[in-house]
């Protein structure tokens, strides 16, 4: 079916732009903008995002854990003024928060990675861009408005050790500054709603499809008008092959070890993070393996369930790797206080995933902005009644501020 057929058959009008703007205004917290993606999207579409492995477990967890902590505050504090300021790797964010790497960004939404990493770089805050991304590494770099200098590149090691060389190079050649490693995709996780859904990467027109363009016309529309979907990473670098979920599972290893990882660190000239349930053992040899820092990351509950909060990693990974090594936590930040809870337990920063998504698809890049202006308001607002003034206070009092329920 032609695109001019799909668009006569669903007589798609274009939507009124202040009704678009008074509906993003209307968002007050993350799970507003959550509601309202859920309604624009085809559902296998919204279950893709929302989804977590098997029973999904995890994925109830990774939010519940953070709601394990209550804050015990100080009071007649001068917090007149909150600098929310720090330091990652090296690098100034505004906010201790990055946007953690998410795989092919433009199913989801046609305006896909730029308008990501757009919002992080008007933010001055961290966006790492996923090997699976449905737009490759040297055109985010050179994208008009996603210029941003604090652009981090996360690595799967392939069986085609190669092409994973090739990725390595091309990062650092195109400016990106860090590279994370992902350690916790020996293989796929099973995620029930995509196998129930029928979900294939590049979509498919199917008759569910065809029925769902009925209910979501503006998502159809825009998918069939866009350039091709693929994981353009992987297409620029293996001669065509790569473009289906199936040639690109086929390419996890299994027997990736530490050997592989001191052989990219050798080869990357930055810093490097591992990104996984890394525990306190790990973070510790990684540490004398030369790598920088962990990125605590369960997948968003998207890889092994019954595993682990990576909330509750932090203090341990902290107390075994020291204070001067780097400490990022993501899956189930959903507020601004998650960001100073994960600081005051001692991580550098905390990610994000699906809320920038739910952002993209609520409100285009102006959604992701809402979302990133969201959380950093919730958390000065959350310093300040703590009775805290700098994110190196919060974290340096980390232990007196909060404790376990």
């Amino acid at each position: 079916m032609k695109v001019g057929e799909v668009r006569a058959l669903i007589q798609v009008k274009p939507p009124r732009l202040d009704r678009r703007v008074a509906r993003l205004e209307a968002c007050k917290t993350v799970e507003d903008l959550h509601r309202l993606a859920r309604r624009r999207l085809p559902r296998p579409v919204a279950d893709y995002v929302d989804g977590g492995a098997d029973e999904e477990l995890t994925l109830a967890n990774n939010v519940a854990a953070f709601r394990q902590w209550q804050f015990t505050p100080s009071v007649l504090v001068d917090v007149a003024h909150v600098d929310t300021a720090t330091t990652l790797l090296g690098q100034r964010a505004a906010v201790p928060l990055g946007l953690a790497p998410t795989g092919y960004t433009r199913m989801i939404s046609a305006l896909g990675e730029p308008a990501v990493a757009g919002a992080a770089g008007r933010a001055g805050i961290p966006y790492v861009l996923s090997t699976m991304a449905s737009t490759a590494l040297e055109e985010l770099a050179g994208h008009h408005g996603a210029g941003s200098t604090d652009r981090w590149f996360q690595l799967y090691i392939w069986k085609d050790r190669d092409l994973t060389a090739r990725l390595v190079s091309r990062a650092w050649a195109a400016g990106y500054r860090v590279l994370e490693i992902a350690v916790d995709t020996a293989v796929s996780g099973y995620r029930v709603r995509d196998v129930r859904n029928g979900l294939t990467i590049p979509p498919q027109m199917t008759l569910k499809g065809l029925v769902d363009i009925g209910l979501r016309p503006g998502y159809w529309t825009k998918m069939l008008t866009s350039p091709a979907l693929e994981f353009a990473n992987v297409a620029a670098g293996s001669g065509g092959d790569g473009y289906t979920i199936d040639n690109i599972t086929k390419q996890f290893d299994p027997s990736v070890n530490w050997e592989d990882l001191a052989r990219i660190r050798d080869l990357w000239p930055g810093p490097v993070v591992l990104k996984g349930p890394v525990g306190p053992e790990d973070a510790a040899r990684a540490r004398e393996l030369g790598i920088d820092g962990v990125h605590l990351s369960n997948h968003g509950g998207r890889q092994l369930d019954r595993t682990v909060a990576p909330i509750d990693l932090v203090a341990p990974v902290r107390a075994a790797a020291g204070p001067d090594f780097a400490v990022f936590v993501d899956s189930g930040v959903r507020h601004g206080s998650d960001i100073a809870t994960a600081l005051a337990l001692g991580a550098d920063a905390a990610f994000i995933g699906r809320p920038y998504l739910w952002g993209l698809v609520a409100g285009g890049e102006a959604g992701v902005d809402k979302v990133i202006g969201l959380l950093a308001e919730q958390f000065t607002r959350t310093l300040a009644l703590l009775g805290v003034t700098s994110v190196a206070e919060l974290r340096e009092r980390g232990s007196t501020l909060l404790r376990p329920r």
